[in-house]
């Protein structure tokens, strides 16, 4: 799936995989975000992804020109989960609506594990 925004000189074209990477480097960046996760749907387990791969824990979807972004994450053991969410929600929306020009419609964040970091 890809984003289009027109312009009088053309148009500009962003493939959701490169707004995804982008979105999961501003995630992991964010305080009490430990990674993203891979979900296996077949016997339920949660792998933690390494920095190459963060686009495999987010799903992009384009409605309208309107971005909506799904998180799978995983979270630091004795932090707020609900603090660590709407830090995430306003970094990632801020930073990605700058980065595409493309509005942010909806964050959703599912949270997959808890880590302890030493």
């Amino acid at each position: 799936m890809k984003c289009r925004l027109n312009n009088p000189l053309g148009a500009v074209v962003i493939d959701t995989d490169v707004i995804a990477k982008y979105a999961g480097s501003v995630a992991i960046e964010c305080f009490g975000i430990v990674g993203m996760a891979a979900v296996n749907m077949k016997d339920g387990l949660v792998k933690l992804l390494m920095r190459d791969n963060l686009a495999h824990g987010i799903n992009v979807t384009v409605n309208e020109n309107k971005l909506t972004l799904n998180f799978h994450v995983i979270v630091v053991y004795g932090v707020s989960i609900r603090a660590v969410s709407d830090n995430l929600i306003s970094n990632v929306k801020y930073k990605v609506e700058q980065f595409t020009g493309v509005e942010v419609e909806k964050i959703n964040i599912f949270v997959e594990g808890v880590r302890v970091i030493d």
